[in-house]
């Protein structure tokens, strides 16, 4: 029998293009420090030498410079003699790293593990070029099939891409005003969010007239990569009960799933089934109805890496059904006020996308909604007490992973 796990402190660093005067473990720290701070103040009462174990998030080792990275953050962070487990699943790291986390605990192997993830992409320079872009590009390109697809040039925009593009010529959806509507909502959302990296009030037009990376994504379709960390402590319920935690929020499902690697090999290249299952796996956990899921939670925090990926993401994740998610973000459904809030943080677009940071952040932020604790891009209504993060990633996102979260009135 598992045990029920909770989320009792959050920590999440801005997220900036670079820190320059932080090292990884250094930026590790601080969001272990908030997340510590946070849980206090939720009434826990602990310091880091109560932490059991650890789950490190850290995509890439290459953004770090440093093989096996998580050993220097756990010996940073005064963790020595206890154990601590890596996970690295491209953009869905963080998800994955809450999935673990949770297991650590849920397993009953730990009653207080600390979840964190870092990126320090921007320390890798190329002495070609004089900038940091072309070798943070070729790292994440290495994630991609090394032997076909890296010679043709793939790029995470690229990998993307073709499964919009795919998605569209069987549904006639996204078009390119469409995904532009997300990016102007995500953009805008993040003004009130001070940990956001790219917060912006634009137009569809101002996302139309951006450059194009790859048709049709443009300039403002995509996020940016960024520098940052977020932290997450996860408790046992005796363990809540035993601190007197004011205001925990349970984890209640966690879905996973992975799909073909190769993108070509796909059954279907316009429906990413990794979402599918990973949503399916995460509801019936939870109890929750995958046809009427809309009805049921009260915000998502989506992996928007892309915006066009955005509005495929509501239909496989159950909120409209296929081929209606452009009509939907036509009619205001996602938006902060809207049906169903998705990104009100800004997502990865408006926030940046710390990839090993970057799901962790997702599930502290909607965590802290269930809390009513979001400061200025809060929802206003938090009425069936539940959310849900989603992440995906690695080539052609094959990796996606589904955290859904209630607070204490269920």
């Amino acid at each position: 029998m598992t045990k029920r796990v909770a989320i009792i402190g959050i920590g999440i660093t801005p997220f900036k293009a670079r820190y320059l005067d932080k090292t990884y473990f250094e930026l590790a720290y601080d969001a272990t420090k908030l997340a510590l701070e946070d849980a206090n103040k939720n009434g826990a009462g602990i310091n880091h030498n109560d932490l059991q174990s650890t789950v490190y998030g850290i995509y890439n080792e290459l953004f770090e410079r440093q093989f096996m990275p998580d050993i220097f953050i756990n010996s940073y962070l005064g963790l020595n003699d206890k154990p601590g487990t890596r996970i690295a699943t491209g953009g869905a790291t963080g998800g994955y790293t809450v999935r673990m986390a949770f297991s650590e605990v849920a397993s009953g192997l730990s009653d207080l593990c600390l979840c964190i993830g870092v990126e320090k992409c921007n320390d890798c320079y190329d002495e070609q070029t004089g900038t940091t872009t072309p070798e943070v590009l070729n790292s994440i390109a290495y994630s991609a099939d090394m032997t076909y697809e890296y010679p043709m040039g793939m790029m995470a925009a690229s990998s993307y891409v073709s499964m919009v593009n795919a998605h569209f010529e069987e549904f006639g959806n996204p078009t390119e005003e469409q995904m532009a509507l997300v990016s102007v909502k995500n953009h805008g959302n993040a003004i009130n969010n001070p940990k956001a990296q790219s917060p912006m009030k634009i137009t569809v037009e101002d996302v139309m007239n951006s450059r194009i990376i790859c048709y049709p994504f443009k300039l403002l379709d995509c996020c940016l990569y960024s520098e940052a960390s977020a932290a997450l402590i996860l408790a046992s319920e005796e363990k809540v009960r035993e601190l007197k935690v004011e205001t925990p929020i349970w984890i209640s499902g966690v879905g996973a799933a992975n799909t073909d690697c190769f993108i070509g090999n796909r059954e279907d290249l316009g429906r990413l089934y990794s979402n599918i299952y990973a949503a399916k796996a995460a509801y019936k956990m939870a109890g929750l109805d995958y046809d009427n899921i809309k009805n049921q939670i009260d915000l998502a925090e989506l992996h928007d890496a892309f915006s066009g990926q955005e509005v495929i993401s509501y239909e496989e994740l159950g909120f409209v059904p296929f081929g209606e998610g452009g009509k939907w973000i036509e009619s205001g459904g996602p938006l902060i006020d809207g049906e169903l809030p998705c990104c009100p943080s800004g997502g990865l677009i408006g926030c940046g996308h710390a990839v090993g940071a970057t799901g962790i952040m997702s599930t502290g932020e909607a965590a802290l909604q269930l809390r009513e604790d979001a400061g200025k891009h809060q929802v206003k209504t938090i009425e069936n007490g539940r959310a849900i993060s989603h992440s995906i990633g690695g080539p052609g996102a094959a990796y996606a992973a589904i955290i859904v979260m209630e607070n204490d009135q269920n």
